[in-house]
C-alpha cells in the first residue's frame, strides 16, 4: 500500500533492524533487541545500522533493498519478466521481504497511518482493505493475536478520521492464503466469525488470496466456507476468482461459478469471466461487481494491451465494475488514480468521457460493503446535489 521509498527511509533506518540474504537472492528483515534467531536458507543476520556504517555507498545499499520490495524495473519489463512464472516468483518474494518489516508493531502502526495519508492524498475517501491480520510482534519477540491487529486497524482509522473529517473510513476484509490446508482455512473462517461479532462495523468479510493457478480451489474449501451458513451466521465473502488466463477446463477455472454459488459479494479480478457466459450472466443479474485491477493485470502478465482487457467488453454490457489497485506500491504506481486513468483510456476508448469516470467512482460506493444508508450518506457528502 505504501510507497517503497517510505519503507526504506523510515522502517529500515530504525534501531534494531536486522537483515539477511536468502538463497533465492531476496532479503528478510526482523526487529530484535538482541541478535535474532537464525533463519533457514538465509545468511546470518546483520544489523542494518552497522552495515550502513561499514558500506562505502549507502545509496546503492538502499537501492538494493528497494529493488527487493517492488516489481518496478528500469529495464525492459518483457526482458525482466518473460513469463508469469518469473513475475509471480518475484511478486511473492517481495511479499516475503516485506513481512518482517510491516509486522513489527511500531512500523505496522506507522505504515497503516502512512497508507491512509497516501490514499487520502490521492483523493481516496473510503477504503476496503484485504488483510491477513498477521501476528504483529514487539521488539522483545512477543506477538499479538489477530483481534489485537484488527483493533489496531480500527483505532488508527478512527484516529485518522479525527484529523481528516472528510475521510469516510475503512473496513477490513480478513484473508487467508489459498495454498493453506482445509483445517487452517476452517480455523480462519471461525476466527472471522468471532471477529465479525466483536467488530460488526469494521470487519467487512472474508476472502482467500494468493496465486489462483497454483492454489487450491474454492470447492476444495467448501466445508470450511459453509461453516457460517451452517451456524446461522452471515459472513460476507469477497472472493478472488478468475485471475487466470490459461486454466480453461481445469478445476481452478470453476472458481468463478463456485464464488457465485457461495454468494460472493464481489469478484476479485474476474479476468476469466468472459470465458464463462453462465457465470457472467449470473453475476450481472445479481449485480455482483468485478474488482478490476488494470495495472496489476498488466504487470502480472494477464494482458499486455489494456484495450484487450475483458473489462472493456464488460463495461459495454453494463456489467458492474469497480476499479481497484491491488498492490500499488509493488508496481510503483499511485494508490488508485493511475488505475483509474488506465481504465479510462484503455477500456472506454474514444467514447470515454467524464461520465465514465463518474460512473466508476459511483460504483465504488454502490458496490462497497457499506450499508445502504451509509452509501447514501457518502453520496450526499461527496455531492450535495445528489
Amino acid at each position: 500500500m505504501v510507497d517503497v521509498e517510505w519503507l526504506v527511509k523510515n522502517a529500515t533506518y530504525r534501531p534494531h533492524c536486522y537483515m539477511c540474504f536468502t538463497d533465492g537472492a531476496s532479503v528478510r528483515f526482523v526487529f530484535a533487541s538482541q541478535g535474532p534467531k537464525p533463519v533457514e536458507r538465509c545468511s546470518p543476520w546483520v544489523l542494518l545500522q552497522s552495515l550502513r556504517a561499514k558500506t562505502g555507498n549507502v545509496t546503492d545499499l538502499d537501492n538494493s533493498i528497494r529493488g527487493n520490495l517492488t516489481l518496478f524495473t528500469d529495464r525492459d519489463p518483457e526482458t525482466e519478466y518473460p513469463s508469469q512464472e518469473v513475475v509471480w516468483a518475484r511478486f511473492e518474494a517481495a511479499f516475503g521481504a516485506l513481512w518482517g518489516l510491516v509486522t513489527f508493531a511500531p512500523v505496522f502502526r506507522d505504515y497503516y497511518m502512512e497508507a491512509l495519508n497516501q490514499f487520502y492524498a490521492d483523493n481516496v475517501m473510503y477504503l476496503e482493505l484485504r488483510a491477513l491480520l498477521p501476528q504483529v510482534y514487539e521488539l522483545d519477540g512477543s506477538s499479538h493475536d489477530q483481534a489485537w491487529t484488527l483493533q489496531a486497524y480500527q483505532d488508527l482509522t478512527k484516529q485518522f478520521i479525527s484529523t481528516h473529517p472528510d475521510f469516510y473510513g475503512a473496513r477490513i476484509i480478513f484473508t487467508n492464503h489459498r495454498h493453506a490446508e482445509l483445517s487452517v482455512v476452517a480455523a480462519a473462517v471461525k476466527e472471522a466469525m468471532r471477529l465479525q461479532k466483536d467488530f460488526p462495523d469494521f470487519l467487512a468479510g472474508f476472502d482467500l488470496v494468493g496465486r489462483e493457478d497454483q492454489g487450491k480451489t474454492l470447492w476444495y474449501f467448501r466445508d470450511a466456507l459453509a461453516l457460517p451458513a451452517e451456524q446461522g451466521v452471515t459472513l460476507p465473502y469477497f472472493f478472488h476468482a478468475g485471475e487466470t488466463t490459461d486454466g480453461e477446463g481445469t478445476e481452478v477455472d470453476q472458481n468463478l461459478l463456485d464464488a457465485l454459488l457461495l454468494n460472493t459479494s464481489r469478484i476479485g479480478h474476474g479476468f476469466a469471466l468472459q470465458r464463462h457466459p453462465v457465470a457472467k450472466d449470473l453475476s450481472r443479474k445479481r449485480r455482483v461487481a468485478v474488482e478490476v485491477c488494470p495495472i496489476s493485470n498488466q504487470v502480472l502478465k494477464l494482458v499486455k494491451d489494456l484495450r484487450n482487457h475483458p473489462a472493456a467488453a464488460l463495461m459495454m454490457e453494463d456489467h458492474p465494475l469497480v476499479i481497484s489497485s491491488d498492490d500499488p506500491a509493488m508496481f510503483g504506481s499511485s494508490p488508485l488514480s493511475f488505475d483509474f486513468y488506465e481504465a479510462f483510456v484503455g477500456f472506454g476508448g474514444l467514447k470515454s468521457h467524464v461520465g465514465s469516470l463518474k460512473q466508476l467512482a459511483m460504483n465504488s460506493i454502490r458496490f462497497s460493503a457499506l450499508t445502504p444508508k451509509k452509501r447514501g450518506d457518502v453520496r450526499t457528502e461527496g455531492n450535495p446535489n445528489s
